[in-house]
């Protein structure tokens, strides 16, 4: 919680022009968490979600605009400093070898927090992101298709060097969104909750109790095993890390 109310004072309240926003319709899908209350399933809200990932073009926008997250200047608390956008060439030019279009990566949950609240935004919650991610381009859930499976774990197999592409390359799901599999991971607002305790979180942070119902990765389930990899990553993480294929996008709920 210290570091929560720590970020609240280092992110500035104006807000910043950001990508475009799709709405996603309400509905219902199972999770592969599993919830005491619901065994997964869940009734989703509707929601705004970015169309593509934030791209290093954005992010630099972001860092001239509010200095105190450029590189070198971001406190440890909020950001590794050998990591923290370590691919760019220094602190406001990101190189030759950073393409304006990629979505921007090393990168940390404190960063991308702050990021999205300068956009009157916020990271989107895991079950929105797995919610929105599950659809294909026709179909609003396509993850019992081996196909839809077998292109994932494709792409979770390719060499962690291969170059990142632009975004908006890849054709968009049946919701109009892109990227969300396929190009980079990214950061979720509650990462750090999925595998933990309702008990264990409640009782070291009041706040997590947002965070509803205890949680367990369902590994009966083969077929979700693309999507639960991808779980065990973000979970593995803690709010400073950045990686070199961690990335994020924006969301909003809608009042």
């Amino acid at each position: 919680m210290r570091k929560l109310a720590l970020l609240a004072c280092f992110i500035s309240t104006a807000s910043l022009a950001g990508g475009t926003y799709v709405r996603i319709p309400a509905g219902e899908f199972t999770s592969v968490l599993k919830y005491e209350d619901n065994k997964g399933r869940q009734k989703m809200p509707a929601f705004e979600l970015m169309r593509r990932p934030v791209t290093n073009a954005e992010c630099l926008a972001f860092v001239r605009k509010y200095p105190q997250w450029q590189r070198g200047k971001v406190p440890k608390a909020f950001a590794e400093p050998m990591h923290y956008l370590s691919h760019w060439q220094s602190s406001l030019t990101p190189g030759p070898k950073v393409k304006p279009q990629q979505p921007v990566t090393q990168v940390s949950w404190f960063a991308a927090t702050a990021y999205c609240e300068a956009q009157d935004a916020r990271l989107p919650t895991w079950n929105e992101w797995e919610y929105t991610a599950a659809a294909d381009r026709t179909r609003r859930d396509a993850r019992k298709d081996p196909a839809w499976r077998e292109s994932i774990l494709s792409w979770y197999a390719k060499p962690s060097n291969t170059p990142i592409a632009d975004v908006g390359r890849t054709p968009a799901n049946v919701y109009g969104i892109q990227d969300l599999n396929g190009l980079v991971w990214e950061w979720t607002e509650d990462y750090s909750a999925m595998m933990v305790s309702a008990d264990n979180r409640n009782q070291s942070d009041p706040d997590k109790s947002k965070f509803c119902g205890a949680s367990a990765l369902s590994m009966d389930d083969k077929e979700n095993y693309a999507v639960l990899m991808r779980v065990a990553m973000l979970s593995s993480l803690e709010a400073v890390n950045s990686t070199s294929n961690l990335g994020f996008r924006c969301a909003r709920s809608i009042r």
